[in-house]
């Protein structure tokens, strides 16, 4: 009877990796879809952007009070969870603190840390919680979060509030049996946060104290294996992508376009026909009309898309009314992502649905975007919606000939003039000479 309990937390466990990691071979699957466009080049820029960006949330400490917040919720949160170590070795043992022993005042001081820590992130989400919910910050009431997004974010602040509750509770049972000698509970010394109410709960027996320590172990570890597999469904899959996503940023000056070589060359080859191929190929696609057109970096920056609506709040379009929105281009690429990963699931390969990413963004969205650069300043984690919505704009003027007047008006006098004014090249500077005249 005694090795029930390693058996069903073994069980447990194995489910629970198994789930995640199909999820997990999915998601790379839906990314590998786009363009390998990833960079790996001056990796220790790299490290540094993944170690600043990343782990240090530095872009968000323009806003001090909010970034410091962030940082406690979101390092916090995943340096407590090293404590997830112990207890899965402890589950897979039949131990109890298995590194009480071996680690001696280092352990007291670790589990002290760790209380600070989850204490803090309790504080943190209730302080977001209020800001989502009570306060109801502009960017977080906008209609791009109407439905499952708005819930999604109070359903992750709600969990890490329960899963700290649980690790605090859990501690001070365990402090409390420890205080009565109980032998299977080791002295690990006071701990700074349960302890206090370890003390209160003294007056219980020491089978009620089990009872308790045991439900909250339990139901910690249960809830720790939920909020794995919940991650990859929600917009918080970013506590993990947004490592790569910070490493594969790119370098380039911000506001600067990549060209398309083929176009570039059609310009050269109008200006010196001599160096036209005679047997040159035409370019697959100009521009992207689906996620399959983009490049690997565009997919991994939907899905590490926090949704904070950072962007969006920074968009002058956005803030002036118009259709566009920063967030929802990430949110709708990545929603049509997850439904071509359904078609492949169902059909073993992706099957013509009839549909693109302009099924999901509106032509006008994408006219409505000034490239002001705005939106990928102010992302925590390095991510562009620009680029998407360039591609975009490309396959819509040069794939389907779909443009205002007014740009076909001054595309023509490009073709023609090689200039966006109505002049032909020999009568472009008449306009000097009349000043001379004057």
């Amino acid at each position: 009877m005694q090795f029930i309990p390693q058996i069903l937390f073994i069980l447990l466990s194995a489910v629970a990796i198994w789930l995640f990691s199909k999820k997990a071979k999915e998601i790379i699957r839906n990314i590998r879809l786009g363009k390998n466009d990833l960079v790996n080049d001056n990796p220790s820029q790299r490290w540094r952007n993944l170690f600043l960006l990343a782990f240090g949330q530095q872009k968000m400490f323009r806003n001090p009070l909010v970034a410091v917040m962030h940082f406690f919720v979101y390092a916090g949160f995943i340096i407590i969870n090293i404590e997830v170590l112990e207890i899965v070795l402890d589950g897979i043992l039949g131990n109890h603190r298995l590194f009480a022993e071996p680690l001696g005042g280092l352990y007291s001081f670790l589990i002290n840390a760790f209380e600070v820590l989850a204490l803090l992130v309790l504080v943190g989400c209730v302080i977001f919680l209020v800001r989502r919910n009570i306060i109801k910050l502009k960017r977080f009431i906008s209609k791009d979060l109407n439905g499952w997004p708005r819930s999604d974010a109070n359903y992750i602040l709600i969990t890490e509030i329960v899963l700290m509750s649980l690790f605090l509770t859990m501690n001070s049972a365990d402090r409390a049996l420890q205080l009565q000698g109980h032998e299977h509970y080791k002295q690990t010394g006071d701990f700074v946060i349960s302890g206090i109410f370890a003390e209160n709960l003294s007056g219980l027996s020491a089978s009620s104290l089990i009872f308790l320590e045991r439900s909250c172990w339990w139901l910690h570890i249960v809830g720790i294996f939920a909020f794995l597999n919940y991650l990859p469904y929600s917009k918080h899959l970013h506590i993990i992508l947004a490592f790569p996503n910070a490493y594969f940023a790119k370098f380039n000056p911000m506001g600067k376009m990549t060209n398309m070589q083929s176009v570039q060359n059609e310009v050269l080859y109008s200006m010196r026909p001599e160096l036209a191929p005679t047997d040159a190929a035409a370019p697959a696609r100009f521009g992207a009309k689906d996620v399959f057109d983009l490049g690997q970096k565009h997919l991994l920056d939907a899905y590490s898309c926090t949704e904070c609506g950072r962007c969006s709040a920074a968009c002058p379009a956005t803030q002036t009314g118009k259709l566009l929105s920063p967030r929802k281009i990430m949110m709708d690429t990545r929603d049509r992502m997850e439904e071509v990963g359904k078609n492949i699931n169902v059909n073993g390969e992706f099957k013509d649905d009839g549909k693109n990413l302009l099924n999901y963004i509106t032509v006008e969205e994408l006219r409505a975007c000034t490239t002001c650069n705005a939106c990928v300043q102010e992302c925590p984690v390095s991510i562009s919606p620009l680029d998407i919505i360039i591609e975009l704009r490309r396959s819509l003027v040069m794939e389907d000939s779909n443009a205002p007047q007014e740009w076909n008006a001054m595309f023509s006098n490009v073709e023609n003039n090689f200039a966006p004014w109505k002049f032909s090249p020999d009568e472009r500077d008449k306009w000097a000479e009349e000043m001379k005249t004057n």
